[in-house]
Formats: C-alpha cells, structure tokens, sequence
C-alpha cells in the first residue's frame, strides 16, 4: 500500500477479533472516551471510535468515515429517504387508490412530514456533535429533541384522526391536547438547564408523558366502539399495543445502555443500545404509517357506527 494511503489509515478494534483499516480524510481522527471533551462523555461503555474538536467542514466529510457514530447517523439519514420515498407513493399511489379526500392528504402530509424531521433532526445532531464548539453540540442536541416530539406528533396526527373519525368532538379535543404537551416540551426547551445532567431523568419523564398519554385516548376510543368485543377494537388495538411495545422497547435500550453495559468497548462501533434504539425508531414509525394507511380505508369502507359517534 503507498505510504500516503497508510498515512492516511487507521486500524480499528471491532469487538476484540479483528481489525479493520480505515481511511480517514486528512485532519480527522479518532478518539477514545478519555480523550474526548467531557460534553461528549455520555456513554462510558463506548471506549473508542469518537470524532471531536471537528469544524463544521470536517463535521460533514465524517459521514463517510467509521466511527462509534456511523450507524446513528445512516439508520436515521436512511430512515428519512424511506418516510420521503413514502410520501411520494402515498400521494401518488395509495391515497388516490383508496379514494383520499382532502382531509386524508392533509393527515398523511402532517405524519409523514413529522418522521422526516424528526430523522434529520437526529442526523444533525449525530452528525455535528463532533464540532469543536460545545455551543454548537448543544444546539445540535436540542434540535434533536424538538425532533423527537416532533415525530411524537406525527404517530398522534394520524391516529388520532382515524380513530375519532366519527366524532369530531373528541378528535379535536385529542388532537388540541397532544399539540399544547408538544408545545409545552418545546418551551421546557428553552430553560438553560433543560440540556444538562441535573435534568436528565426530567427530560425522559417528559417525553413518556407526551408519549405515554396516548394510553388516554386510546382507552376512550375503545369505550366508544363499544369495548374489546367490537370487530374495529378487535382489529386494532393489537396493532396500537404493537407501536408501544416498539417504543417502550426502544426506549429501554436507550436509558439503560444495554448491551454495552455487559460488553465494554465490544460494541463500538455495532450492536450498541443508542443504534438500537434508532433502528426501532425507524420500525415504530414505519409500522404506525402502515397501520394509520389500513384503518385509512377501514374508515372509507364502514360506515359510522353509533358506538363511534356518541359521547
């Protein structure tokens, strides 16, 4: 190999079996966690592979180097061209199939406008956390929580709509309650203590409040179509129950670090807790739009019932 390319290349450690070469563009390298800025030290159990004291340039060439943060940051880019690529198809095949009103499209355009954002929001971050500006990394940070309840509001749009479809009462009172604890998390935003370490376990409560308040709703809905029995309640809720378990799984890999936790510096680059919890993301999101596509046409072929129209 030219002396200039193995200049220009790093072995790294997959696991503790074998090492890869990697070329890294000039004025980038890698770094283990005692050696990166203390704003960067979030996981202790990812021992090496961090890019830092990056400028924006660099920042953005690093997205094709091999780095701890190379599956967060494709899983989400990927993700956005599979809920964009999912937009196109809907507009342009589903929705008109199914007979859409403008209603349908305005719902569709919402959620899947919300998964975007919330999967560039994450690659931002992912991204630009490297930058040399502590300052920057946080913007970036907090940009990737407004994404996060973005794409909250995204799984409430649809469901929301579809299941008070027959009630618009209690459709607007829903829709109007998720949109002000979305509100809500963007103001606690702005609070200089919102992104440090004392409020770390108060970000989490919030965001399984917003999350967790669909349980609400979703119980309401099925006491209008009038208990587990109805053949709507039979053919969705599963479903519902479903999304959650994606979360809630998600969720749990996020907040406790596992694997890594059992595997220090094993899983570095693959396999680690925060990859898997954008990879169910993506899953969660994807499942939810195919679910709010199916009860989309439940709705255009059956008629209300009086269980779905009362109070």
């Amino acid at each position: 190999m030219p002396q200039s390319i193995l200049k220009s290349t790093h072995y790294i450690e997959l696991g503790s079996y074998q090492y890869w070469p990697v070329l890294v563009p000039r004025g980038i390298r890698l770094y283990t966690y005692e050696q990166i800025p203390v704003f960067l030290k979030e996981n202790p159990y990812i021992t090496d592979g961090y890019r830092a004291h990056l400028p924006s340039k660099l920042c953005l060439k690093s997205i094709f180097i091999l780095s701890n943060e190379t599956v967060n940051i494709w899983s989400h880019l990927l993700g956005f061209l599979l809920f964009f690529s999912l937009g196109v198809n809907d507009m342009a095949t589903v929705l008109p199939s199914a007979g859409a009103s403008r209603e349908d499209y305005v719902i569709y355009s919402i959620g899947l406008f919300c998964f975007q954002v919330c999967m560039l929001c994450s690659v931002g971050y992912h991204l630009f956390c490297c930058h040399r500006s502590e300052k920057t990394c946080r913007r970036w940070l907090a940009l990737d929580y407004a994404g996060i309840s973005v794409g909250i509001l995204g799984c409430y749009v649809p469901g929301v709509f579809y299941a008070f479809y027959c009630n618009s009462f209690w459709r607007q009172v829903y829709l109007l309650t998720v949109l002000a604890f979305i509100l809500a998390v963007f103001a606690a935003q702005i609070h200089p203590l919102y992104l440090t370490q004392q409020w770390k376990k108060l970000r989490s409560v919030m965001f399984c409040s917003v999350a967790g308040y669909g349980i609400i709703p979703a119980c309401h809905w099925v006491w209008l179509n009038g208990g587990f029995d109805s053949e709507i309640v039979k053919v969705f809720f599963p479903r519902v129950m479903i999304m959650y378990l994606i979360a809630a799984s998600a969720f749990l890999f996020y907040v406790s670090k596992i694997p890594e936790r059992y595997f220090p510096g094993q899983l570095n680059y693959l396999g680690a807790s925060h990859q898997l919890w954008h990879v169910l993301v993506v899953v969660m999101f994807y499942w939810w739009h195919q679910t709010a596509i199916y009860i989309m046409k439940y709705r255009h072929n059956q008629p209300c019932t009086d269980y779905s129209s009362h109070g």
